[in-house]
C-alpha cells in the first residue's frame, strides 16, 4: 500500500532493533522498511548471514534507505546491546527461565516511559528459522509474546518488527480515531441544508407521502436526522438537489 510523502516531517527514535543472525538480506531490507513505518531508525545486525551492505536490503527496503544507511555491523550480541540499559526479547517459544512476559502494548508502554526518563531500550529478535537462543533471552529483562491464534502464532521477521514497532509507535500517537476527509469540498451549512429539506418536503407533500397529516411532523424529523446524520457536504447537497429535480421534472415518453 502506497503510503511515501516525502513533504511531510519524518518521525525518528525509539528503540534500537537487534537482529541476531539475520539469514536473508531480503529479510533485512523488509524490516528496515516496517522499522520506518513506525519511525524507528537504529538498526543493528549481530553477524549478518550474507554479509553487510546488501543489495537484496536495498531493494527489499522499498525506500528506507536511511535505516540502512545508519545500520552497524556488530560480531558479538554484547558489542551491539553494551549501550542499552533495557533490553526486550521477541519470541514465542517457551523456556525453561523465570522471566517476566509482556504483550506488544505493555512493552511499548513500558519503553516509552523508560525512553522519557533517559533510557536507551532494545528490541531483540533472533534468526528466521530457529529464533533466539535461551542464552540470547537471558540478556532481556522481559519477553515480548504477541497474543494471536494459540495455534497458528508463527509470524516472519518484519511483520514481528512491524508489529511491535507500531504498538510503540501507538502509544504517543494523538491520530484521531475518526476524521471525515473532504478532499476539496466543504461541509454544507446549516442554511444549505434547510433550504433543500423545504424543497424535499415540498416534493413530497405533492406526491401524497407525508401522510396521514398527524404524522407529517415526525416523518420531517426523521427525514431531517437522517441527512443532517450524514454530514453532507456542499457538493453533495447540490447533487440531492439534482435528484428531487429529475423526480419532479417531465416524466420521458414512454418507449413503443
Amino acid at each position: 500500500m502506497a503510503g511515501t510523502d516525502k513533504t511531510k516531517a519524518a518521525a525518528q527514535g525509539g528503540p534500537a532493533v537487534i537482529l541476531v543472525d539475520p539469514q536473508l538480506g531480503e529479510n533485512i531490507g523488509m524490516v528496515a522498511r516496517a522499522m520506518l513505518n513506525c519511525g524507528l531508525v537504529d538498526l543493528r545486525l549481530v553477524r549478518p548471514r550474507d554479509g553487510w551492505p546488501s543489495r537484496q536490503a536495498e531493494a527489499a527496503a522499498s525506500g528506507a534507505d536511511e535505516v540502512l544507511e545508519r545500520a552497524r555491523v556488530f560480531y558479538t550480541l554484547g558489542d551491539a546491546i553494551a549501550d542499552l540499559e533495557r533490553l526486550y526479547a521477541a519470541t514465542a517459544r517457551t523456556r525453561d527461565m523465570t522471566n517476566v512476559m509482556v504483550t506488544p502494548r505493555q512493552a511499548a508502554i513500558e519503553v516509552r516511559a523508560a525512553e522519557a526518563a533517559g533510557g536507551k531500550v532494545g528490541l531483540l529478535f533472533g534468526p528466521e528459522r530457529s529464533g533466539l537462543t535461551s542464552d540470547d533471552v537471558a540478556l532481556a529483562g522481559a519477553i515480548i509474546q504477541v497474543p494471536l491464534n494459540p495455534a497458528f502464532s508463527s509470524l516472519n521477521l518484519a511483520q514481528a518488527v512491524l508489529l511491535i514497532g507500531y504498538e510503540w509507535y501507538q502509544a504517543a500517537d494523538e491520530t484521531p480515531a475518526r476524521v471525515l476527509s473532504m478532499g476539496a469540498n466543504r461541509p454544507a451549512t446549516k442554511a444549505e441544508l434547510l433550504n433543500f429539506f423545504e424543497r424535499l418536503e415540498e416534493m413530497l407533500e405533492d406526491t401524497g407521502f407525508l401522510r396521514p397529516p398527524e404524522r407529517r411532523p415526525a416523518m420531517v424529523r426523521n427525514l431531517r436526522a437522517l441527512f443532517t446524520r450524514a454530514d453532507l457536504t456542499e457538493q453533495e447537497v447540490r447533487s440531492l438537489h439534482g435528484v428531487v429535480s429529475a423526480l419532479i421534472g417531465k416524466k420521458r415518453p414512454k418507449s413503443g
